[in-house]
């Protein structure tokens, strides 16, 4: 394995608006991902993540930037990057959310790329990469069922 870029997709019961603002908007990231949002939904914001540490031991803060928000089809960010540093290829990773009307719904596309150009040796990569792609199907599954939800209610 490459362990180089991590690609998911999904169907979800809700149009590309309703998905978009549920990737977008703190109240609604923090109910299906967890994290508390403090950026903009806007190209060029900076702001960051944070949450409880799954082992208790404090306050996981991650840096993000926004790099693209064009609604209701594409929603991109970097993060992970040190903190007090801007994000550049070369020191965080590359998530994006790509939208697509299918019937009444939504096929979500994302991407996480950017975890060979970080420079980490073979097992931190693996590692990282591992941890995410468990993340990303954990968390994907959250969204889906909370943006059907929405509609729902």
């Amino acid at each position: 394995m490459e362990y180089g870029t991590i690609e998911r997709e999904i169907h979800i019961d809700a149009t590309p608006e309703v998905v978009y603002e549920v990737i977008t908007k703190p109240e609604y990231i923090a109910a299906w991902w967890g994290f508390d949002l403090q950026v903009a939904a806007s190209a060029g914001a900076t702001g960051r993540m944070t949450r409880t540490r799954r082992d208790g031991s404090g306050t996981l803060v991650v840096p993000l930037s926004v790099v693209e928000a064009e609604a209701p089809r594409r929603f991109a960010f970097r993060w992970a990057h040190p903190d007090g540093q801007p994000a550049t290829p070369d020191n965080s990773f590359l998530v994006t959310f790509h939208l697509a009307p299918s019937g009444e719904g939504t096929v979500l596309r994302l991407t996480e790329a950017g975890f060979r150009e970080v420079g980490w040796e073979a097992a931190r990569l693996e590692a990282y990469h591992r941890d995410h792609s468990a993340g990303w199907d954990e968390h994907l599954g959250a969204l889906g069922a909370y943006a059907a939800g929405l509609v729902r209610a």
